[in-house]
């Protein structure tokens, strides 16, 4: 259980999975995609009855709803305030910045469609990046949970890191990154050659 709030541990178990730079890449454009577009089409679902009625008008495109998207946005914050709070400090405004924008947007006709279809879209390109340039299945097959919760904290780290935020750390995370890489080659090629080792008998 101490491991789901080790910094180190999450993001060596993800970043993992995304080393290629073309991949990354992909990942600090979509991710937030993905975030954005599944507030909108979370917006309208029915919340319980407990629920407080709060309906916040800023403009046109800027609105605060006490509904599901705010819970989401409040326990992926909290939780990541628990893996390193200054870095989830600095996330605090983008978060709420989809969380306004895509509450308004829920509101227009046809922002189901568009989210969904942009939502799509956003997931195919990740895919692509990492059967093409990464060379490596998504980590959502192997802890979907995991990965959806981790991707939007490591794409913002990653783009904290690259304007200087604590190179120590950085490096730290880059070096652990790099050993469970090796160790997942390594356990891949055992398996292929114990399976061509199989066929020759």
């Amino acid at each position: 259980m101490s491991g789901l709030f080790s910094l180190k541990k999450q993001l060596t178990f993800y970043g993992a999975y995304h080393s290629n730079s073309i991949n990354i890449k992909i990942h600090e454009v979509c991710v937030p995609i993905l975030i954005w577009t599944a507030q909108v089409y979370l917006a309208p679902v029915p919340t319980p009855s407990f629920f407080p009625p709060v309906h916040i008008k800023y403009n046109d495109f800027m609105m605060f709803d006490f509904k599901w998207p705010a819970v989401m946005a409040a326990v992926y914050i909290a939780y990541y305030f628990c893996l390193e709070p200054i870095a989830a400090a600095l996330y605090l405004p983008q978060w709420a910045f989809s969380l306004l924008t895509s509450t308004a947007f829920s509101y227009h006709p046809n922002a189901l469609k568009i989210a969904i279809a942009v939502h799509i879209v956003s997931w195919i390109a990740q895919f692509i990046g990492h059967f093409g340039p990464e060379g490596r299945s998504p980590a959502l097959l192997d802890n979907l949970i995991g990965a959806i919760v981790l991707a939007p904290f490591f794409v913002h780290l990653e783009i904290l890191f690259a304007l200087g935020y604590k190179p120590q750390l950085n490096k730290e995370l880059r070096n652990s990154i790099s050993v469970e890489i090796a160790r997942v080659r390594k356990m891949e090629g055992d398996k292929r050659r114990a399976k061509e080792a199989a066929k020759n008998q």
